[in-house]
């Protein structure tokens, strides 16, 4: 694969530094800051690493400053309750400037159970003449919808994407990786003449808090639909949601994001 895709791999294999802590290094990306991504992806194996033997079920972070790319993540955590089935884990991202980010987990042991869900049919997965180039995406992504359009457009988008084979404790933290990179791409979509592009120049955005609830045990290696729509933008804010399928229509995770996005005058 490439080496983007060694990186990230690298970046997940958190280093134990004191009782309860983890570090792990930062992406070499040409990005202006870390990304918020990589957060999402470290914290999910720092808490699977602080309750081992149960499965990620959901996890809730808050990005409170910007994160410098050229140095490590420390990542410290608490555990409130380890019981038979169920963990909760704390975890509070640091780097030397301070706090960068905070996060809760939940944790799950496998059960069996019910199995029901109500969602819309999943499209055909587009032909390979769709490849859409998303950079910090390390893997191929196909879209028939064009994200970044400077035309008005409904405020939804699905990308169909397919991380590679992975190790089995990596994959919630890799599909959380994914989840980060276009909602607020799809609250700008109704924006006439406005793109991703543009921000920093027409608009400030930065990705405020961002959730993910991971609903069924999930594996690398073949596609996935992430499908998403953006109800609100207010108060130089917006919000976006969206659910990772299978091409069988299975309902794998799901996840909702509230980002600054700031008009300049």
């Amino acid at each position: 694969m490439t080496d983007l895709w060694n990186d990230l791999l690298g970046c997940l294999d958190l280093a134990p530094c004191g009782p309860g802590a983890y570090e792990g290094r930062s992406q070499q990306l040409e990005y202006r800051r870390l990304f918020g991504g990589q957060l999402l992806a470290q914290f999910a194996c720092a808490a699977q690493l602080t309750a081992p033997g149960k499965g990620l079920k959901s996890l809730h972070t808050q990005f409170l400053r910007e994160g410098h790319t050229d140095e490590p993540v420390r990542y410290e955590t608490d555990l409130p309750q380890n019981g038979r089935t169920f963990a909760a884990v704390r975890l509070t991202a640091r780097q030397e400037h301070g706090v960068i980010a905070v996060a809760n987990a939940s944790l799950h042991a496998w059960e069996e159970g019910p199995d029901r869900q109500t969602t819309p049919p999943v499209p055909a997965l587009p032909e390979p003449e769709h490849v859409v180039e998303l950079g910090l995406l390390p893997w191929e992504s196909r879209a028939t919808a064009e994200l970044d359009t400077t035309r008005t457009e409904p405020p939804g988008y699905e990308i169909w994407t397919r991380i590679p084979q992975a190790p089995r404790p990596v994959a919630p933290a890799l599909l959380a990786y994914a989840t980060d990179l276009t909602l607020i791409g799809t609250a700008l979509r109704p924006v006439e003449g406005l793109t991703q592009r543009d921000a920093g120049r027409a608009f400030t955005s930065a990705v405020t808090s961002h959730t993910v609830w991971f609903h069924r045990p999930f594996a690398t290696g073949d596609w996935v639909l992430l499908r998403q729509h953006s109800p609100l933008a207010a108060h130089a804010r917006c919000f976006g949601r969206g659910e990772v399928l299978t091409p069988g229509g299975e309902l794998l995770a799901s996840y909702a994001q509230e980002a600054l996005l700031r008009f300049t005058a």
